[in-house]
């Protein structure tokens, strides 16, 4: 099996873990934002935007400029790619498991049937 960062996926994991924080990145793929209209769109506190998004800010899956005093937010440069690996290695390893449940269960339903004749 391939041999992942814990940490960094455990940190992407930990950032993703919201709803708001997900909602967050939706919003940001569409069109960059300051951190007023992040809070003004999800109705919080600029204090609680401020650490949702230091949160994806600490993942890299967003970035910051700060131009006078407003604070724009937009995407990352980095993309889910280990993440989604991993997520696909255990995608693949389910899909054996149900593909022998298949056989397993088409299995039992000839031998009913030929116990039955």
């Amino acid at each position: 099996m391939v041999q992942y960062s814990q940490t960094r996926l455990d940190t992407s994991f930990a950032a993703l873990s919201d709803v708001t924080r997900r909602g967050i990145l939706e919003q940001l793929g569409r069109a960059d934002a300051s951190i007023t209209d992040l809070a003004e769109t999800f109705r919080m506190t600029l204090t609680g935007m401020k650490k949702h998004v230091g949160v994806l800010e600490r993942a890299g899956l967003v970035i910051t400029q700060k131009v006078g005093r407003v604070r724009t937010c937009k995407l990352g440069v980095r993309r889910l790619e280990e993440e989604a690996a991993w997520l696909e290695s255990y995608r693949q390893l389910w899909d054996a498991r149900f593909d022998a449940l298949d056989k397993l269960v088409e299995e039992l339903k000839q031998k009913e049937k030929d116990d039955g004749e």
